[in-house]
């Protein structure tokens, strides 16, 4: 791909994800945008009063003086124009059990705007009137809704929503400090003032500007870091756009939580979704790159950013201590618990060393943490889902790979033994060569596993497999070449079918890198010169493997380890001079050839891979005594 091109994929991935975060971030009409609870510290800066605001009366407080204000509200009442009795009042019974709802005592009676009180002992029903007068009687008064409604609104109308004032430049609250029931006053009141404020448009779209930039700088530091730093990331496009989604579906989720829920559930988010995956999938630094940068534009919406930050970079960094090389599902469990217990620490600690005091600590934080952890086992289904996506390869796929029980492995066994057993012996000797220069061990291994699994289509053509007569001496040396280089095409094939991972397959298809079947061209080549014609004469282009050349050191180390182990078996003697003379002899050829020029091999590397060769083809190869019969 164009350089131009990548690079503008680069900018439209990261550009994407900023404006989604841009857009996503919780919007406020106002520029009070801290979040608080009665109880906890205050995880912001100093905040004074910037004018004069009142302090409004919290629910609680007007309701207990509504309440206060009512018992002096008594319900009114006229005559009804056709009632013949008016010495003794009388009302419904279900009227009665109405004023007696209001607590009232007494009630009014209204006649030409005069309101009489009238205690409620002298208000009947019809049936304690006939107990009274010992006369049958109809209710005679009437309910007054609208005097009533507005004796009662007067009475609410008189109850004072503030109790005091907050002078421009007192100061409300500091970080650190507890936010108690006063200061809490104080900061709804000081929101509720900002808010009658009516922020202009302007103000709003500053605001918005404001953490935009922020967002943009973030993710540019985080490009910075793949230029400077994985350079190879940032070049292989899949990379950029596994880091933009896994980014944004953590960062996406915690907008919208902070915007509809309540403020805590922000901690219900996992995340350490973020570090885990990519570390699953690349290395530690990466994998805690990524989760800083995921948390630090969280932070720009969350309550308590301080404390947020302080809490999930820490726990981020734990969990990625914790994982290592993911090899077993298990790993995830016990990762999941050091993340539980890292928050409940954390946050434990945090805030007795802000509140001086224990009984700060909200305990239902700890059941968010327990939903957390929970969640964060389920990052498993996430893995595969990433790996089968973006085509990359987990160290527990590698696991299930190496399974020799497994039904290709079985195959490929049954039909190629030689060819299997020598991979085995490849595998070992590749496995010990990346352990000790630093490499993908069990990449490594599994790579050597199904290097060869091409063979399994004509098996017969291979000397390993062949018990009799070899078919590829009734054929023209070209010819047979060709059959030969077969096996990377077929071991592609079958790779492709048996969905194996793409990084395996480029195992298969570089493991002979560019290299010359030797055997069918330097034969070829003799008989050429044998027949009186040159050297030239002789396509080396038809004895060529198609390629391509290693570009990894795990693949290098592949083509060395199979090209000696085979080599190893044509020895007539085998001692630790011919051992070491022929391991130096191949790597000399392949490096000659240029087959490790695209990977990152240092001569110490190559220096370290020789020892190692030696070492275990010494050890293999080693003599046994010979076991003495019994003389008759």
């Amino acid at each position: 791909m164009k350089p131009s091109i990548r690079i503008t994929f680069q900018v439209l991935s990261l550009a994407a994800l900023a404006a989604l975060c841009i857009y996503l971030c919780p919007r406020y009409t106002n520029p009070f945008k801290y979040h608080f609870e009665i109880g906890q510290p205050w995880g912001y800066g100093l905040v004074t009063a910037e004018y004069d605001f009142s302090i409004y009366k919290t629910d609680e407080q007007l309701q207990r003086e509504y309440a206060q204000a009512l018992q002096e509200y008594t319900p009114c009442y006229t005559i009804a124009p056709d009632a013949t009795q008016r010495d003794v009042y009388v009302v419904s019974l279900e009227e009665m059990e109405r004023i007696k709802a209001t607590n009232a005592k007494e009630i009014s009676l209204m006649e030409n705007r005069v309101a009489t009180a009238i205690a409620l002992k002298d208000v009947y029903t019809p049936k304690s009137a006939y107990q009274h007068t010992h006369t049958e009687l109809t209710p005679n008064l009437l309910f007054d809704s609208i005097t009533s409604a507005n004796l009662r609104q007067n009475l609410l109308s008189n109850v004072s929503l503030t109790h005091g004032m907050v002078q421009s430049g007192t100061k409300i609250i500091d970080t650190g400090e507890i936010v108690t029931e006063d200061s809490y006053q104080q900061l709804t009141s000081l929101r509720r003032a900002m808010e009658e404020k009516n922020i202009s448009q302007r103000q709003s779209l500053v605001s918005m500007i404001g953490s935009g930039l922020c967002i943009v700088l973030l993710l540019l530091l985080f490009y910075l870091y793949l230029l400077t730093y994985r350079r190879k990331l940032l070049d292989n496009l899949r990379h950029i756009l596994f880091f933009t989604i896994l980014m944004a579906i953590i960062i996406s989720v915690s907008f919208l939580v902070l915007q509809y829920a309540p403020v805590g559930y922000i901690y219900l988010i996992p995340f350490a979704w973020c570090p885990i995956i990519a570390r699953v999938f690349y290395d530690s630094r990466t994998a805690i790159f990524v989760h800083l940068i995921t948390v630090f534009i969280v932070s720009l919406a969350a309550p308590a950013p301080y404390l947020f930050l302080f809490i999930q970079a820490l726990t981020g960094i734990i969990a990625v201590i914790s994982l290592r090389d993911m090899t077993q599902r298990a790993q995830l469990a016990q990762t999941a618990a050091f993340i539980f217990l890292s928050y409940c620490i954390l946050y434990t600690a945090s805030t007795m060393l802000m509140a001086g005091s224990i009984a700060n600590v909200e305990y239902k934080y700890y059941f968010y943490f327990a939903i957390n952890a929970v969640l964060v086992i389920c990052a498993y289904g996430l893995i595969f889902l990433f790996e089968r996506t973006f085509g990359l390869v987990s160290n527990i796929t590698l696991v299930e790979l190496t399974n020799v029980n497994s039904n290709l492995m079985l195959e490929f066994a049954e039909k190629a033994p030689g060819t299997f057993q020598h991979s085995l012996q490849v595998s070992n000797l590749a496995t010990e060569a990346a352990k000790r220069i630093g490499a993908k061990v069990l990449l490594v291994r599994t790579g050597a596993l199904y290097h060869d699994i091409g063979k399994m289509a004509h098996p017969e053509f291979f000397i390993e497999n062949q018990t009799g007569h070899n078919p590829l001496q009734d054929m023209p040396y070209d010819e047979a070449a060709k059959v030969i280089i077969e096996h990377v095409n077929d071991g592609e094939r079958i790779a492709r079918k048996r969905r194996l991972p793409e990084v395996i397959v480029h195992f298969i298809k570089s493991h002979h890198g560019t290299s010359v079947t030797r055997y069918f061209y330097n034969t070829a080549v003799n008989e050429a010169i044998a027949n009186g014609k040159s050297a030239a004469d002789v396509r080396k282009e038809d004895y060529m493997y198609p390629g391509p050349k290693p570009s990894t050191k795990e693949a290098a180390i592949l083509m060395m380890a199979d090209a000696i182990e085979a080599r190893s078996r044509t020895l007539n003697t085998l001692t630790e001079q011919s051992i070491s003379d022929m391991v130096d002899q191949m790597i000399d050829a392949q490096v000659a050839d240029g087959q490790f020029a695209e990977t990152k091999l240092s001569f110490k590397d190559l220096e370290d891979i020789r020892v190692v060769f030696k070492q275990k083809l010494i050890e293999i190869n080693h003599h046994r005594i010979t076991y003495p019969t019994i003389t008759q």
